[in-house]
């Protein structure tokens, strides 16, 4: 499924999930598996930092469970759990956002694709440097895609419910010169199209958009 996210002149599209959904926390029940009970980390730390080790250097975010605590309980699961190791930063749009977040195999990605999680209020502004979930405008939609503002966003994605969850505190710079020559991504753009990265992995990626920069390892520090 691909979702579109409006703002003045410009719309954020994101591809989240290919419709699936499944009963966790609370979350409406749909075909397909998720991941096993055994890989629940449990409630993460008030304050923690996750440390990307990006092909441009670290990046280091600084998450905030009193933000938006279902987001960094995930965050925190899926990092433990390696999702975005090796995941492409797919979409960098200067002064707006840079997005990642689909897994470069798609077994995994359909996998945690699938569990959404619920709405957190909106506690900070979408300040440049803060990392957010996507999310449509149906209840309930995040799943495992993030973006970290290049630009004060928060006149447009606060009011549409978008929460922030964390802050870069270090490695801004590394944000800001992340590879942006592909432009919007498909398939209103020339850029990777999300439908097909969830399809084919990174192998569609390296076929078609070798430059993109990418995660090599997210850890909890």
């Amino acid at each position: 499924m691909v979702i579109r996210i409006g703002r003045p002149r410009k719309t954020l599209w994101i591809a989240v999930g290919l419709g699936l959904s499944l009963t966790i926390s609370g979350c409406s029940s749909g075909g397909g598996a998720g991941p096993k009970e055994e890989t629940k980390i449990g409630p993460a730390p008030e304050v923690y930092k996750v440390n990307f080790d990006t092909s441009k250097g670290n990046i280091v975010v600084e998450v905030h469970r009193d933000w938006a605590p279902n987001g960094a309980d995930h965050l925190y699961e899926l990092v433990k759990n390696g999702f975005y190791d090796g995941d492409r930063f797919f979409r960098v749009i200067r002064g707006f956002v840079v997005q990642f977040g689909i897994n470069g195999d798609p077994a995994t990605q359909r996998l945690w694709a699938a569990v959404n999680i619920p709405d957190d209020r909106p506690t900070q502004a979408n300040a440049r440097g803060t990392l957010t979930y996507a999310a449509s405008g149906m209840p309930n939609s995040r799943s495992t895609q993030l973006f970290i503002n290049l630009h004060d966003n928060s006149q447009s994605l606060n009011p549409q419910g978008f929460a922030p969850l964390g802050q870069v505190i270090q490695g801004m710079d590394v944000v800001d010169d992340l590879f942006a020559g592909y432009g919007e991504m498909g398939p209103g753009g020339p850029g990777p199209d999300p439908t097909q990265m969830q399809i084919a992995g990174n192998a569609y990626v390296a076929a078609k958009f070798p430059h993109l920069d990418y995660i090599k390892k997210a850890s909890i520090e």
